[in-house]
């Protein structure tokens, strides 16, 4: 019988199949999302088994982060949407002749002017990104072409063109493709430090790259925890296990105490990994949150 692999082992076993999801759904996925895919799954993920259920959170990240590529950004479509109510309300002022009824057809109008122009100008930065987007995943789809050429030429015989592709050819794609994930690097960590209106002009409306976030949101969508609960590291859940429980269990500070003593020393590692992390006997009436602490 195998056993199920660890974490450890799925991350380095979702390093290998990287490169291939990649190419197949067109998108950069970054190493913390896979460590992401990884801890997320065997954390939350109960009902199946490493590696699948993590490869299945990065099939299914990428899989949303493509069809966010290919539509229209949010920003744009927000934008569409207020010209579309300004015009409507353009027309219906156009019946009225009273003074206030003018004031406001000659905002609309000149609102709808601004909105017109941001949309223009946010539609032309779309073109440009998705133009460079597409840029890189033909690159990488040649990069990917040329060595599968390499290897049939390898075993074929044909060695001028295998020494071509391997010295010339390949390399000069690597270098490029290496080049352009640099810069989008970049780009989002100066999005990340960017804040505050300045920063608005370096915020991408496409993402090429799957990160943590994006796995963390497919696994709040599949089991229903909230986002925040997710990315909050371990050491800040289990240091406020108790302040936690107390607000939903009232009076009940022993209870609560020896639970929390004993996930924090499961955590620790300080229990037998296979046996429960505790076993409680809760006695008392009806209403006192015996049922409420075992959830």
């Amino acid at each position: 019988m195998i056993s199920e692999p660890t974490v450890a082992d799925t991350i380095s076993i979702l390093r290998g199949l990287k490169e291939k999801y990649e190419l197949h759904h067109g998108v950069r996925i970054t190493d913390n999302a896979l460590v992401a895919a990884a801890t997320l799954s065997d954390r939350y993920i109960a009902d199946r088994f490493l590696p699948d259920k993590a490869i299945d959170l990065v099939d299914e990240a990428a899989s949303r982060l493509r069809l966010q590529q290919e539509s229209k950004p949010e920003a744009l479509d927000n934008l569409d949407h207020e010209i579309l109510t300004l015009k409507i309300d353009l027309e219906a002022l156009k019946k009225e002749r009273d003074r206030s009824s003018v004031e406001r057809r000659k905002k609309a109008e000149e609102t709808l002017k601004a909105k017109e122009a941001e949309a223009k100008a946010l539609t032309e930065v779309w073109e440009v990104e998705k133009a460079a987007v597409l840029e890189r995943n033909q690159n990488r789809e040649r990069l990917d072409a040329l060595r599968v050429e390499y290897e049939q030429a390898r075993r074929s015989g044909d060695y001028a063109r295998a020494s071509k592709l391997a010295y010339a050819d390949i390399p000069a794609l690597e270098k490029l493709v290496l080049t352009e994930e640099e810069r989008e690097e970049e780009e989002h960590a100066m999005e990340d430090t960017e804040g505050g209106p300045a920063g608005e002009k370096h915020h991408p409306l496409i993402s090429e790259a799957v990160t943590a976030n994006n796995i963390s949101e497919v696994v709040s969508r599949s089991t229903g925890i909230p986002l925040q609960n997710m990315m909050r590291s371990e050491k800040q859940k289990l240091l406020g296990m108790e302040a936690i429980l107390r607000q939903r269990v009232i009076g009940q500070d022993a209870a609560v105490e020896a639970v929390s003593n004993s996930v924090r020393l499961n955590r620790a590692g300080l229990s037998t990994p296979n046996r429960p992390i505790a076993s409680f006997m809760f006695l008392g009436p009806t209403g006192v949150g015996k049922t409420e602490l075992c959830k």
